[in-house]
C-alpha cells in the first residue's frame, strides 16, 4: 500500500509542510494548527478503489480546518467518512459538532468549511468521494454531517466492521475487483444514511428541494426507459419543461446532464458486474438508454477516458470473454 507521507523521514523543520502537502494529495487542502509542531508525528497510506480513495491516517496531536479560501479553489465536491481506529476525533460542520470513538463514524463535506481535532494520538480510516457516488439528495446529508454513527447497533454495526476489515486488508486489494468492491462499499453508506434519515422522519423544508428530490427519485427510477428526457420529467412532475429547465439551470447543470451522467455511471457499473459478463458492451448501453452503440461509446469515454470495451478489460478478470 502506498504511503503518502511518513514524518520519521522527513527532518524536524520540514514536519508541517509535508503533512500539509501529503493532505492536500490525499484528501483536500486544509489549515493546520499544531500543539508540538517539532514533536508531531503522522503517517497517510492507502489505495484508489474506482471513484473512492480509500487511506489510513495516523497522526499526533493537531487540528485540521476547511475554509472559504480552500473551497473556492476547489471544484469537485467530495463527501468524505471517517471512522477512528484508535483514540478520539473530533468533527465539527454545520453547527454541529461530535466525538468519534473508535467503531463510530461520520460523514461531512468538503464543499463546506469542517474542522477536525485531534487531541491525542489518533488512528483513523477515511474514505472519500465525489458527492454523486452517494445518490442521496444533498440537503439531506447535510442533516447528517458531523452527527455521529454508532458502529456497534443497527446497520451501522454491519458496514463498521466492513470498514474494519477493509483498513486491515488494503494491501490485498487491488485489481479488476477494487472498482466494485468500492461500489458496494459506497452503497451500503448509501443506505445507512437513507435508513438514518428515513428514522429521523427528514422532509426538506423548502418546496423546491422537495420538488427536487422527488425529480431526482424519478429520473433514477426511470434510467432504463430510453424515452426518459425533459418532457417525460416534466409531465410527471407535474411542471411545464421551462420550469423543469430552471430549475436545473439554479444548481449550475441541466436534466438532460443529470440522465447522462446517471446512465453512465450505471454502464459503468455493469460493465464490471459479474453478473453482467456475458453481455456486450453495446447491450450494456442499450439497456441503460443508450441505443446508439457509437454515441454510447464517445460519452463514456469523454467521461472515463477509455471507450467502454477499455474500461471493462481494464477492470475485469474476465476480459477473455466476448466484450
Amino acid at each position: 500500500m502506498p504511503v503518502l507521507v511518513n514524518t520519521a523521514d522527513v527532518s524536524v523543520r520540514e514536519r508541517e509542510d509535508a503533512w500539509r502537502a501529503a493532505v492536500a494529495e490525499a484528501f483536500v487542502p486544509l489549515d493546520f494548527t499544531f500543539p508540538d509542531p517539532r514533536g508531531f508525528r503522522g503517517e497517510i497510506s492507502g489505495e484508489i478503489l474506482g471513484p473512492v480513495v480509500v487511506n489510513r491516517v495516523t497522526a499526533g496531536p493537531h487540528r485540521a480546518a476547511r475554509t472559504q479560501r480552500h473551497i473556492a479553489r476547489t471544484e469537485t465536491p467530495y463527501y468524505k467518512v471517517s471512522m477512528p481506529l484508535r483514540g478520539c476525533v473530533m468533527l465539527r460542520q454545520d453547527g454541529r459538532e461530535t466525538l468519534l470513538q473508535p467503531g463510530d463514524l461520520a460523514v461531512y463535506d468538503t464543499s463546506r468549511p469542517y474542522q477536525v481535532s485531534f487531541d491525542d494520538s489518533c488512528r483513523l480510516l477515511v474514505l472519500m468521494f465525489p458527492h454523486r457516488e452517494l445518490r442521496l439528495p444533498y440537503d439531506a446529508v447535510r442533516e447528517m454531517t458531523a452527527r455521529r454513527v454508532s458502529g456497534r447497533t443497527g446497520i451501522g454495526g454491519l458496514v463498521a466492521p466492513l470498514l474494519v476489515n477493509l483498513a486491515t486488508r488494503l494491501d490485498e486489494i487491488s485489481g479488476p475487483q477494487s472498482a466494485r468492491l468500492a461500489d458496494n462499499i459506497v452503497d451500503l453508506l448509501g443506505t445507512l444514511y437513507a435508513d438514518l434519515l428515513g428514522g429521523s422522519g427528514y422532509q426538506p423544508a423548502d418546496p423546491i428541494h422537495a420538488l427536487m428530490t422527488r425529480i431526482r427519485c424519478f429520473i433514477e427510477d426511470h434510467l432504463d426507459d430510453p424515452g426518459l428526457g425533459p418532457e417525460m420529467v416534466a409531465s410527471a412532475s407535474h411542471i411545464s419543461v421551462g420550469y423543469l429547465h430552471k430549475l436545473f439551470r439554479a444548481e449550475s447543470t441541466s436534466v438532460s446532464r443529470m440522465i447522462r451522467e446517471r446512465r453512465l455511471e450505471q454502464c459503468r457499473r455493469d460493465l464490471v458486474a459479474p453478473v453482467a459478463r456475458d453481455k456486450t458492451v453495446g447491450a450494456i448501453g442499450a439497456q441503460w438508454g443508450f441505443v446508439d452503440a457509437a454515441h454510447f461509446s464517445r460519452v463514456f469515454k469523454a467521461t472515463y477516458g477509455v471507450s467502454p470495451r477499455e474500461y471493462r478489460v481494464n477492470h475485469d478478470v474476465s476480459h477473455d470473454l466476448a466484450v
